[in-house]
């Protein structure tokens, strides 16, 4: 039996004009919406991400409790959960499945709170990395509906830096023949190995590896950590890497007909309190780019945490103070 529910929402027209045949967003939720209906919260999943591993954000005792709060984890479309390249049957079978936005997942996000779990008022939107993003999304698309957010390493605008080094292991990818432009038989193993290994340069800073943290991880060289890496992405189906990735890569709250491309004017749209937290070490969301975010979303905080573990500092497990540091955030905009 699966551990989630399933909200069908028929055919979706996207933002590209394409249609999504019979989209399935999949979800769980934990605790109850209570009677004032003012304790919801959205965790939307990160890339390479399902409502599971979310479950490291939340628990008995933590700034988010079931007991307390409505916690609805949502998964993103392509994940392998939620209709994704490798679940849907044709005409989005594997890699006719159509280019999906950060947009459309909200939009379709909010058809799951608002018809199926009778959510009118959301409390706080939150997440790491393609998570934030869509903590973005919500905040400048649905201003009047969402009252706090608290993106971490994460981006309103996906940078042009970002941008190429997605590219990069986009490519390593698609460079094994058996890759077959998305239409593989069987999985592109060597693709899928050095998609692994080009990621983990970018997902830890160069400090983590020159102090051998690794180690805290159980790898006892850099060679072990990267073969973990690689069994890790062999779980994964190679389309859908891709379909998350180019919706990672557009992501942008801006490039819509509400905003026509004017990020600023999007940011300063925003009406949820905003607290921002960045990495020190972070090669994917760099402090710099967070700072004029912070700057246009009126009464916006950006907190920086500083760790040599870059990205992966807020993979949930993975260190227990930046756990506490995001807690004290959320309690912050909880509180307020």
């Amino acid at each position: 039996m699966p551990d989630y529910l399933v909200h069908r929402l028929g055919e979706v027209e996207l933002q590209s004009g394409a249609t999504l045949p019979d989209a399935r967003l999949a979800y769980k939720t934990y605790g109850k919406l209570n009677a004032a209906g003012d304790n919801a919260v959205l965790l939307p999943t990160f890339y390479t991400g399902t409502h599971r591993r979310n479950e490291g954000f939340f628990g008995a005792g933590r700034a988010l409790d079931p007991r307390r709060h409505f916690i609805i984890s949502v998964n993103l479309f392509g994940n392998g959960v939620s209709s994704s390249p490798s679940n849907s049957p044709p005409p989005a079978a594997g890699a006719d499945f159509p280019r999906i936005t950060l947009r459309d997942n909200i939009r379709c996000q909010h058809r799951l709170l608002t018809e199926r779990l009778g959510v009118e008022r959301i409390a706080l939107v939150a997440g790491w990395s393609m998570a934030g993003c869509q903590a973005f999304h919500w905040a400048s698309q649905y201003p009047g509906m969402v009252e706090a957010i608290l993106p971490f390493c994460a981006s309103a605008r996906t940078s042009k830096h970002n941008w190429v080094f997605l590219e990069g292991v986009k490519a390593a990818l698609q460079a094994d023949g058996a890759f077959n432009n998305g239409g593989y038989a069987e999985p592109p193993v060597a693709g899928l190995k050095a998609f692994a290994r080009v990621y983990a340069g970018w997902a830890y800073s160069q400090t983590f590896y020159r102090d051998g943290l690794y180690r805290q991880l159980g790898f006892e060289s850099v060679e072990a950590l990267l073969s973990g890496w690689e069994q890790d992405h062999l779980h994964w189906d190679a389309n859908d890497l891709l379909a998350k990735l180019w919706s990672w890569q557009n992501a942008d709250i801006s490039d819509n007909e509400r905003y026509h491309g004017d990020l600023a004017a999007a940011l300063k749209a925003i009406r949820a309190r905003t607290i921002i937290i960045a990495c020190s070490d972070d090669l994917y969301f760099p402090p710099q780019d967070n700072v004029p975010e912070a700057q246009n979303i009126p009464g916006g905080e950006l907190r920086i945490y500083r760790s040599p573990w870059g990205h992966c500092v807020a993979s949930p497990g993975v260190d227990a103070r930046f756990a506490e540091f995001l807690d004290r955030a959320i309690e912050a905009l909880l509180d307020r």
